[in-house]
Order: C-alpha cells, then structure tokens, then sequence
C-alpha cells in the first residue's frame, strides 16, 4: 500500500493496466450488479437540483424509476445511491446510436446543460474508495465483466491510475495526484520497469 495523506493506495493502480472497452463491453458495469452507485450526499441533493435539466437525456424506463423512488435511494447498507430500473440498471443509464450504455447525466455535462460530470464514484471506476475512521481506502474493483479494459488497458499500457486520472484528481485534488504519479514513479523503479 502507498500513503498519500489519510489515504492508503493499492499498488494494483499502478501495477494493473485498464481502459474502458465500450465496443466490448456496452457499458455492462451500468446494467449489471445489484445495487445503483455509490454516492456522497452532496451528490444526492445536485442530482435533485439538476434532474429537471437532465430528464431530456433520460429513457422513459429511468424517469419512472426516478419519479417513483427519487432521484437517489438509501441501500441495504444505509448507504446513498442511484435507484434502478427494475431492481437492474442504473435510472440514469442511456443507450447511445452504437447499443452502448452511456451515462444521461455525463451527456448532460457533454452537451454543456449542468456543472456536474457524474457521480464520482462511476468516473473513478474501477477505483473503488471505501471511508474508515483515520483513513480512505483507494482499490481497485476486479470485475469479470471488465476483463476486455484489462486486456484493451494491457495493449495500450495504461496503468489504472492513468486512466482514471481526472476523477482521481475531482476526488482528492491535484497536489494529491501529483503525489501518485512520484509514489508510482518511485515503484516503478524498485521493480525494476523503468
């Protein structure tokens, strides 16, 4: 593990490589599993503010499940989240021209219509961030539905920590990026791969 501040890092971020596969994949990482996103409260209340604007990029199936459970749920774990259609996909998921799931609320950001990306949980993927009493967890999410990233990430040799960078640095900000990239450097040389 690698401390940065009150965080402890996986070195899996640096020794593992990853780039999303949407042509593979379709976006199965919104489709599959069974809870909605993890989200941080402040999250919560943007996506009640911002849901008027961002309903045009919605299927009818996600507004439904929006209206009937609002625009995010407690889990089982006490936890916030975003509600699923169906107990299945995500409320905000969409499908693009190419049958890839894509996220409303992102297209939203895209087109210029809101301020806020997504949840950040969904942009660190497949960084995970678990919160303990001292310290934050930074890991990495091993999928099976995420092995053509792996294998698209390894071709292109993209470590984990590259390819999430900007959500990296929307979560713990830029100096503490800036810390990662030495901390990965550093490793890099212990192990002999540079």
């Amino acid at each position: 593990m690698i401390q940065i501040g009150t965080t402890l890092v996986t070195e899996d971020l640096i020794e593992k490589d990853f780039v999303c596969n949407l042509n593979a994949c379709k976006g199965s990482c919104c489709v599959a599993g069974k809870y909605g996103a993890p989200l941080e409260s402040w999250e919560a209340e943007k996506l009640e503010e911002i849901l008027p604007k961002i309903k045009p990029y919605l299927r009818e199936e996600g507004i439904s499940a929006i209206e009937e459970q609002g625009a995010y749920v407690t889990g089982e774990d006490g936890d916030l989240e975003t509600p699923l259609v169906n107990g299945k996909e995500c409320a905000y998921l969409t499908f693009n021209n190419q049958g890839q799931g894509v996220c409303g609320v992102e297209t939203a950001y895209l087109d210029g219509t809101i301020d806020y990306h997504k949840p950040v949980s969904c942009h660190l993927y497949p960084v995970r961030v678990t919160r303990y009493t001292s310290f934050e967890a930074v890991n990495y999410h091993r999928w099976e539905i995420c092995d053509s990233a792996c294998t698209l990430g390894k071709e292109l040799k993209v470590p984990i920590y590259q390819f999430v960078k900007h959500a990296l640095v929307r979560k713990f900000g830029e100096e503490w990026y800036e810390e990662l990239e030495k901390a990965a450097e550093l490793w890099k040389q212990e192990k002999g791969l540079v």
